[in-house]
């Protein structure tokens, strides 16, 4: 139920400022309040809701400052994840990662953003695992679920679809060569013009009269 609920509020099914009474998300639901009472008690501690006594929970979202936080904490420990697999990477995660920049360009090439959200999110999973940190993965992995709906809707606009596929090879050369240093620096700045692009989409949302961020407020 929780996972359910989180999974809700990132992609916007739950906007932020929105009521999120147990019996409303139960009716909806059609199950009883007992474990959405418990779901919405988990959401509150991760920060994804508000709630008052007596008057019920507030969908909370992801603020403009957790989203630059999170931009900010990607960009320093993918580096170090980078870094780290440069040095220990397996021959068989290198393979798995050409398989997937192959398909990338496959549907980079045919404008199908679709699976590439998937594709780019498996070959960050790759690094991270490569890495040999569970800390590290786990983290990075919670990270990217957190913003999964703003990094979609970066990857639909192809031009930057096209600038991630560029930027992925030439991390990927980085791990084939061993080089930490240049690994650690490519992923830096992928991850930089990545947050940069989620950030004009939502500069461009505002223009338009929508004020909400991809994830929230």
């Amino acid at each position: 139920m929780f996972t359910r609920l989180e999974n809700d509020i990132l992609n916007g099914r739950y906007p932020a400022g929105e009521s999120f009474t147990e019996s409303r998300v139960a009716a909806e639901l059609g199950v009883s309040r007992t474990p959405v009472r418990e779901a919405i008690r988990q959401l509150e501690l991760e920060g994804l809701v508000t709630y008052v006594p007596n008057k019920g929970a507030t969908v909370k979202g992801l603020s403009e400052e957790d989203i630059r936080d999170i931009g900010e904490i990607r960009m320093k420990i993918e580096g170090i994840a980078a870094r780290r697999a440069a040095a220990v990477i397996q021959e068989s995660q290198l393979a798995e990662l050409r398989e997937l920049l192959a398909l990338e360009a496959f549907h980079t090439e045919r404008g199908d953003p679709e699976p590439l959200m998937r594709l780019d999110s498996r070959f960050h999973e790759i690094i991270f695992q490569a890495s040999g940190s569970r800390l590290l993965n786990r983290t990075l992995s919670s990270f990217h679920h957190y913003i999964q709906q703003a990094r979609s809707q970066s990857l639909q606009g192809m031009v930057r679809a096209e600038k991630t596929l560029g930027e992925h090879r030439a991390i990927l050369t980085a791990l084939e060569d061993k080089d930490a240093d240049r690994a650690e620096s490519l992923m830096v700045q992928h991850v930089r013009n990545a947050m940069r692009n989620i950030n004009r989409l939502r500069e461009r949302r505002e223009e338009n009269g929508n004020m909400s961020t991809p994830v929230g407020t």
